[in-house]
């Protein structure tokens, strides 16, 4: 068994100077924690695993395919594996739990 504490994940996630952080990989599966400040750019391209965000918190808009939605607390949203897709117009910091199958490569 694995568990894991918010706070150290975003503390660990904060110091690492970077948007992302993969805390598990299982192989079959991955999980990690994406931030992404008010007004900053999504940079990620396409994955070759499905994957699923849920939004923790936040507010901004997230287009996949040419369809844009609202992405706000507790949005949970799927993405198939190699779709065009990112998170833009960003008003509140994104914090987001982010779960690939399998596991991101």
């Amino acid at each position: 068994m694995n568990a894991f504490e918010y706070g150290d994940i975003r503390q660990q996630q904060s110091e690492s100077g970077k948007p992302y952080l993969q805390f598990l990989n299982e192989g079959t599966m991955s999980l990690g924690l994406y931030v992404l400040e008010a007004g900053s750019i999504d940079r990620q391209t396409p994955h070759a695993e499905d994957e699923v965000y849920y939004v923790v918190s936040g507010a901004g808009s997230f287009t996949c395919e040419g369809q844009t939605i609202a992405a706000t607390a507790g949005s949970t949203i799927y993405v198939a594996a190699h779709a065009e897709h990112r998170f833009h117009d960003i008003t509140e910091s994104l914090t987001i739990l982010v779960f690939f199958a399998p596991a991101e490569s």
